[in-house]
C-alpha cells in the first residue's frame, strides 16, 4: 500500500507539473509579445476533455478482447502441432507486449495529444515517483524485457529455476510462470530468475531427453540388460528415435550394500509425455528382466 501511494502522489505531481508547465508556455510567450501563440496553446481541461477520457475507455476495452482473441487463436493454433507448438507459443508474449504498445501509443498520439511539453514533464515526473517507489517492479519488468528478446527459454520450453521445475506457460512482465510436475502454478519474479541459474531442458524443441534409473545385482549380465533396456526404449510410442538412446552402468552403495544402477537415456517426441514416458520405460525394462530371469524379487530383499 506505502509504494502505490507513492506512486499516486508522483502522478499527482506530474499532473500539477503540466500545468505549471502550460502556464509557463503561456507567460513566456506573452513575455515575447507572441500573444496568438499563447491563444493557441492547449489547457489541461483540453487534454483531458470528457470526449477524449470516454475515446480512450472504449479504445481500451476494444484492445483488450482484440489482443485476448489474438493470443487465444495462436495458442489454440500451437496446440494442434506438435512441431510447431513451442515456436508458436513464443511468439505470444512478444504479440501480446507490442500490442498493447501499439494501443497506448494510438490513445496518446492520436486522442489526447499533448504538447511536447507537457509530455517531457509527465515523463520526468512519473520516472521519479515509480524509480521511488516502485524499484522491484522495474527490476522485474527490465528482466521480462531481456527474457522475451535474449530467449533463455520460451513459452512451452521445461524449465528449472531454483527448486521449481516444469513448462513455461506464461512469461509476463513482472513474473514467468510455469507448471510443475504435479500441476502447480508457480509464479517466479523476472528479477529472479535473471539473477539464477536456469536449467532448459529442451531449448525451444518438442523433443526432450528422459532419463530412467533401475538399481540392479552387481553380478547381472551387463550385455542383456543394455539390449533389453534399448529394446524396451524403442517399442515405445512415444520414443523420438532421431536421437540416439544411450545405456550406462555405476557402482553405488545403498543401505550397506552394493548395486549396479543403470541409468537409461531416451528422448521422448512430446516433452509433455516426459513423465509418462520414463515410467514406462521402467515398466518395460523391469517387465523384461524378471521374464528372462536376470533378476527375482530375491535381489530386492
Amino acid at each position: 500500500m506505502k509504494k502505490i501511494s507513492l506512486i499516486i502522489y508522483g502522478l499527482l505531481l506530474s499532473l500539477a507539473g503540466i500545468c505549471q508547465e502550460v502556464d509557463s508556455l503561456a507567460n513566456l510567450t506573452q513575455g515575447n509579445g507572441l500573444k496568438q501563440v499563447t491563444d493557441d496553446a492547449p489547457n489541461l481541461s483540453e487534454i483531458f476533455s470528457v470526449s477524449k477520457i470516454i475515446w480512450s475507455i472504449i479504445f481500451l476495452v476494444i484492445g483488450y478482447f482484440v489482443i485476448r482473441i489474438i493470443t487465444k487463436v495462436l495458442e489454440l493454433i500451437a496446440e494442434r502441432s506438435t512441431t510447431y507448438r513451442i515456436t508458436l507459443k513464443g511468439f505470444v508474449p512478444i504479440v501480446r507486449i507490442l500490442s498493447w504498445v501499439i494501443l497506448i501509443t494510438i490513445i496518446i498520439a492520436g486522442i489526447f495529444r499533448p504538447p511536447a511539453a507537457a509530455i517531457v514533464t509527465l515523463s520526468a515526473s512519473i520516472g521519479v515517483a515509480v524509480g521511488f517507489a516502485a524499484q522491484d517492479i522495474l527490476k522485474n519488468i527490465f528482466g521480462g524485457i531481456v527474457i522475451l528478446f535474449d530467449r533463455p527459454f520460451v513459452v512451452g520450453d521445461k524449465i528449472e529455476v531454483g527448486d521449481y521445475y516444469g513448462e513455461v506457460v506464461n512469461i509476463g512482465l513482472r513474473s514467468t510462470r510455469i507448471v510443475t510436475p504435479d500441476d502447480s502454478l508457480v509464479s517466479i519474479p523476472n528479477s529472479e530468475i535473471m539473477n539464477s541459474s536456469v536449467s532448459n531442458s529442451n531449448n525451444g524443441e518438442a523433443n526432450c531427453q528422459v532419463v530412467a534409473e533401475i538399481y540392479l545385482p552387481v553380478d547381472i549380465d551387463t550385455m542383456k540388460v543394455r539390449a533389453i533396456a534399448i529394446q524396451a526404449a524403442q517399442v515405445s510410442k512415444q520414443i523420438y528415435l532421431n536421437k540416439p538412446i544411450t545405456v550406462l552402468f555405476f557402482n553405488e552403495v545403498k543401505d550397506r550394500k552394493s548395486y549396479l544402477k543403470m541409468r537409461l537415456k531416451a528422448y521422448v517426441s512430446d516433452i509433455r509425455g516426459e513423465f509418462s514416458f520414463k515410467s514406462e520405460m521402467t515398466e518395460l525394462v523391469m517387465s523384461a528382466l524378471f521374464e528372462h530371469q536376470l533378476i527375482s524379487k530375491a535381489d530386492f530383499e
